[in-house]
């Protein structure tokens, strides 16, 4: 018998596989009938892995027939950053959802992961990318700016935006990300960079594209899977790609980003354990600086991102309102 024309070779160490550059799948669907281009992502943070399991369900009931696409186009990418996911953590070598821009000379895992991952959305029209969050709290979805044409995220795409956010079943969805951040930029006295708060969607944004991010609930809760599949389907739905029946869609509340507080000592302590969406009224003590100082709420409002342990000259919770 002649011997055959290749070997495998023998997969590698775990500890070798974890120090080498992670190939990354996607699934990809193409309807004969025109139609919107969309792409789902999940795991671009490797321990936020309720929306891979959603986009395998929605894998295996594309390849068995029980869905089909109608139109249009359709990617999805169960995980986004394969080094972070192999080890169950946040970053590989560092923060995919931040400076989330093709670099002529990739240097990290992560940059080498936009190089593959940004002519892939940017030849799509919409993106759909599922995290989840540390702690309890509400499930959300995350939207762009308002229509503009200023310096720091020109926008024309406000309407589809909000539409796919609302889509997607969630009792609260949160706007104004890149402005207030940039206030946290110039607030943090360089320690922070503006392209950090360069991710996804606003890649997404930036070649004429628009996008959602759903924080579908806690890392290891597996109502967050449910969450994630949930707002998987409501986004086919939306753009005609599959024909889903949804259940009753939940009242919404849109809340809107407008300050941020930078940690600047390691005295500085909030008032309370808030978390996402905990309301506060005008006046309302938040938290108290290492040197006695009050920071009392400047509004009605809710609280965002609170993160008591937070390294110094970095976010330590964002304000919003309703």
């Amino acid at each position: 018998m002649a011997s055959p024309a290749f070997e495998l070779r023998p997969t590698p160490a775990a500890s070798a596989v974890a120090a080498s550059p992670f190939p990354i799948r996607w699934h990809g669907w193409a309807a004969t009938e025109p139609g919107p281009a969309l792409v789902v992502m999940g795991a671009v943070h490797g321990n936020e892995q309720s929306g891979t399991h959603a986009i395998r369900r929605w894998v295996q009931r594309f390849e068995s027939g029980q869905a089909r696409l109608l139109r249009g186009r359709l990617t999805m990418v169960p995980v986004a950053n394969p080094k972070a996911f192999g080890q169950n953590t946040r970053e590989g070598d560092r923060n995919l959802n931040r400076r989330f821009l093709p670099l002529p000379e990739p240097r990290d895992y992560e940059d080498h992961a936009v190089s593959v991952l940004a002519p892939l959305l940017a030849s799509h029209d919409a993106l759909l990318d599922l995290h989840s969050y540390e702690g309890d709290g509400v499930p959300f979805a995350m939207t762009g700016p308002q229509n503009n044409g200023g310096p720091l995220e020109p926008f024309a795409r406000a309407a589809e935006e909000l539409a796919l956010a609302r889509s997607v079943g969630l009792p609260r969805i949160v706007q104004g990300w890149l402005e207030v951040y940039d206030k946290a930029v110039q607030a943090s006295h360089g320690r922070m960079r503006g392209d950090e708060g360069l991710g996804t969607n606003e890649f997404m944004r930036s070649r004429g594209g628009y996008a959602i991010t759903v924080e579908s609930g806690s890392h290891g809760d597996p109502a967050a899977i449910e969450v994630a599949d949930r707002a998987i389907a409501g986004a086919l739905q939306l753009l005609g790609l599959v024909d889903v029946q949804l259940g009753e869609q939940p009242a919404q509340q849109i809340v809107r980003l407008h300050d941020v507080f930078i940690k600047r000592d390691h005295g500085d302590r909030m008032s309370r354990g808030w978390k996402n969406f905990d309301p506060f009224g005008l006046g309302e003590l938040l938290a108290t600086r290492a040197d006695g100082t009050p920071i009392h709420a400047p509004f009605d409002g809710c609280m965002l991102f609170p993160h008591a342990d937070a390294p110094l000259e970095r976010e330590w919770f964002y304000l919003a309102r309703r």
